[in-house]
């Protein structure tokens, strides 16, 4: 019995029919595999060729070589033949195969490429037609619905999140920096633990900023970013992903005053999480930088920072006795 179930013995002959089946498709598998490579050998491009290529990685899209050898077919023998009409339509199915793998295999660098390769071979089209109305912003709308909901499945495929970056590089008018700043918010608030929805969302407000914002709006938008990430901490303060984001909204700590007042928020968490790692390692990280801008008349406070970031690495070191090395290193 297991877990109230009866385990019930095969007989031999169906135990031995089954083996025989495995076996049966290893051997099949492992002639195709075969095929396929010598023929990848000979530099041969024929339909017949694309079509097994298209079985093989049906059984296994781990084969990186042949996705190549898929797309040296395609280069050679599939859209020399194509008018552009037709080498879209050619892409567009190898775009729904490689849908169907990544339903499969969400997580396979091999498929994500060739679905870039696709994208980049889409032709310019149809003539005349607009851009909202052109091939290429079809395809990069569709990528972006497809990635989205793959999202929706795993919100921290962060092969997902890199297509999703790609897609919206590749052509930024399928969505504001406001718009995107409103998902990777819904996307945080589902899970403080989505590391990527946290790096996307520095992402869009660096490229903001660099386009010429006041220093003024850029410290009142930190400063909401700070209540946001807060909750993040309070919530669960050992997850890195909120602890990350609000280092990168410190920076190199150069606003002494919202250091100073991020390092008091942290030390009432600690209060309340007296063994968080994260906690300790924020407090040092940002002592350290506080001790840095210290002015020669401040020698007390420098020398009291630096006993406080000691304490905490001894401390670190008991509860994080992997990292003991790393945090005697730190020592001042």
């Amino acid at each position: 019995m297991s877990h109230g179930v009866k385990r019930t013995r095969e007989a031999a002959d169906v135990l031995a029919a089954r083996r025989e089946k495995e076996r049966s498709k290893l051997q099949a598998y492992l002639e195709l595999t075969d095929d396929v490579v010598a023929r990848k050998r000979a530099a041969v491009f024929t339909q017949e060729c694309f079509d097994l290529t298209t079985k093989l990685l049906g059984l296994n899209p781990e084969l990186s070589s042949v996705w190549n050898y898929r797309r040296l077919i395609l280069l050679n023998a599939l859209f020399p033949n194509l008018s552009p009409e037709g080498t879209f339509s050619l892409l567009q199915s190898e775009l729904n195969f490689t849908t169907g793998a990544l339903k499969q295999y969400p997580k396979t660098y091999w498929i994500w490429n060739h679905r870039r390769w696709c994208l980049a071979k889409v032709p310019p089209g149809p003539e005349g037609a607009p851009v909202e109305k052109s091939w290429k912003r079809q395809v990069w709308a569709r990528e972006l619905f497809i990635v989205e909901r793959m999202l929706d499945a795993d919100a921290r495929n962060f092969h997902a999140w890199n297509y999703r970056r790609y897609v919206l590089a590749s052509d930024p008018g399928l969505r504001s920096p406001e718009d995107e700043l409103a998902y990777t918010k819904k996307k945080i608030e589902a899970s403080f633990s989505n590391f990527s929805a946290w790096h996307q969302r520095s992402k869009v407000y660096s490229a903001l900023w660099e386009e010429g914002v006041s220093e003024d709006e850029v410290r009142q938008v930190k400063d909401a970013e700070f209540e946001l990430v807060q909750q993040a901490l309070y919530t669960d303060p050992g997850d890195q992903s909120a602890w990350l984001y609000h280092r990168w909204l410190i920076g190199n700590g150069d606003d002494t005053a919202v250091l100073k007042r991020e390092i008091a928020n942290i030390e009432e968490l600690l209060a309340i999480e007296p063994d968080s790692k994260w906690c300790l390692e924020s407090l040092v990280h940002y002592k350290r930088l506080l001790a840095a801008r210290s002015q020669p008349d401040e020698a007390a406070q420098l020398s009291d920072l630096k006993k406080e970031c000691n304490t905490m690495l001894s401390k670190l070191q008991t509860i994080d006795p992997k990292r003991k090395a790393r945090y005697q290193e730190l020592v001042l």
